[in-house]
């Protein structure tokens, strides 16, 4: 008798969600994206795994040739006791050499903002931010990408009734 394993079917395929920054989207046009590797405590780890964490104020600048993502909240580990965390200090993101020269040198020529889209854990459980290379929008910006959501919507609700 064979013994047929089950596959296991991700419905998310980065891993587990930790936070997200679902205004990132509609405040900034978005360039590109990295996959950066965040340095955290052990009771950070802790915490984010429950997933009580947010990003929706952060951001990342360089400081002294490192990356560092500032204000993102994640919230002390009520088992922690004494040895907890401080929730909103500065952690340092970990990239490629290259990558944070490309970075530092486009935020400084191109006026461009780092921001986190989300900090997820992988398939081998390590977290990771997803950062955005990203430009911010005009208001006139916005209602134009509000209205072409809109209509796109009106679309697909009209080709569904004529089916």
């Amino acid at each position: 008798m064979a013994d047929k394993k089950k596959k296991k079917t991700d419905k998310n395929p980065i891993g587990k969600l930790a936070a997200q920054n679902r205004k990132a989207r509609h405040d900034y046009l978005i360039q590109d994206t990295f996959e950066a590797g965040i340095a955290l405590v052990g009771t950070e780890v802790k915490s984010l795994r429950q997933g009580h964490a947010s990003i929706t104020e952060s951001f990342a600048r360089d400081k002294a040739g490192e990356v560092f993502l500032f204000n993102a909240y994640v919230p002390e580990y009520g088992a922690a006791g004494h040895f907890g965390h401080e929730p909103r200090r500065p952690r340092k993101l970990l990239l490629h050499r290259r990558e944070i020269g490309k970075l530092i040198a486009a935020v400084r020529r191109e006026s461009m903002t780092l921001v986190p889209l989300s900090i997820y854990f992988n398939k081998r459980g390590i977290a990771k931010v997803s950062l955005a290379l990203a430009r911010g929008k005009q208001k006139a910006d916005k209602r134009f990408a509000d209205k072409d959501r809109e209509w796109k919507r009106a679309k697909a609700r009209l080709m569904r009734g004529k089916g």
